[in-house]
C-alpha cells in the first residue's frame, strides 16, 4: 500500500490514456512540481461531488477507484501557470484518504491489477475495426501523433486497449465511465463498450 496525492477530476483516466491538464491551483502546482522534481505520479479519481476548483466550503466527495498519472512533457506558460500531458498507469482503490488544510488530497491506496492482455473475441471485431478505422481517419487527415485522441502504441489486437479507448470517445456520463474503469474484465468491458457503440448507432 503506498501513500499518493490525488488530483480530483471531473473526468476518468484509463491506463493508457492520454491527460492534458492546465495546472494553476497552488495546491496542484507544488504537487506536480514535486512529482516532476522526484519523477513520480499522482492519482486522478473522479469527483462524486464537488468542483475541480476549489470554493470556500465546499465539500469534495471522490470516486473509490482512480488511475495513476505520469507526466510525460510540461511547459511553464507563465508563472502559475503549468501545462502538462499526462499518461495513464495502473489502476488503484483507495483505502483511506485524508485532505490537508491547504487544500490537497492524500490517499493510502491499493493496486489493481492491469488487465491481462486478451485478444479481441470474434463477436467483438468490428469494435476494434471501428476504432482502427478512425485512427486511419485521423492519419489520413494529417492529425500528428501527438495531437491524436490516444497514444501509440495503437493495440488494435488488446481487448481492454481497445476497450478503454472506447472508453473516453464515447460521449458517456461520469457514472457510466467510472463503472467500466472499475470493471476488472476486459472482454466484459469490451462488450458493455459494444453495447453502447450499437444503442448509439455507432455499429450495425
Amino acid at each position: 500500500m503506498a501513500a499518493i496525492p490525488l488530483f480530483p477530476l471531473q473526468t476518468v483516466l484509463y491506463p493508457d490514456g492520454y491527460l492534458p491538464l492546465q495546472v494553476f491551483e497552488v495546491r496542484y502546482l507544488d504537487m506536480v512540481k514535486r512529482c516532476i522534481e522526484h519523477r513520480e505520479g499522482f492519482g486522478v479519481v473522479a469527483l462524486v461531488q464537488g468542483d475541480e476548483v476549489r470554493k470556500p466550503d465546499q465539500h469534495e466527495t471522490l470516486c473509490a477507484v482512480g488511475t495513476m498519472a505520469h507526466i510525460e512533457t510540461w511547459t511553464a506558460l507563465m508563472p502559475g501557470l503549468l501545462k502538462v500531458r499526462c499518461k495513464g498507469g495502473q489502476r488503484f482503490r483507495i483505502v483511506t484518504a485524508e485532505q490537508l488544510r491547504h487544500g490537497l488530497w492524500m490517499a493510502d491506496v491499493a493496486p489493481i491489477e492491469d488487465d491481462l492482455a486478451v485478444p479481441i473475441p470474434s463477436d467483438q471485431q468490428d469494435v476494434a475495426d471501428s476504432l482502427g478505422t478512425l485512427i486511419q481517419t485521423l492519419q489520413e487527415r494529417g492529425v500528428p501523433p501527438d495531437q491524436m485522441p490516444m497514444r501509440t502504441p495503437y493495440r488494435l489486437a488488446e481487448a481492454g486497449w481497445v476497450a478503454n479507448r472506447w472508453c473516453e470517445l464515447l460521449r458517456l456520463s461520469l457514472a457510466q465511465k467510472q463503472l467500466l474503469l472499475t470493471q476488472e474484465s476486459p472482454v466484459l468491458r469490451l462488450e458493455l463498450v459494444q453495447d453502447v457503440m450499437v444503442e448509439h448507432g455507432l455499429l450495425n
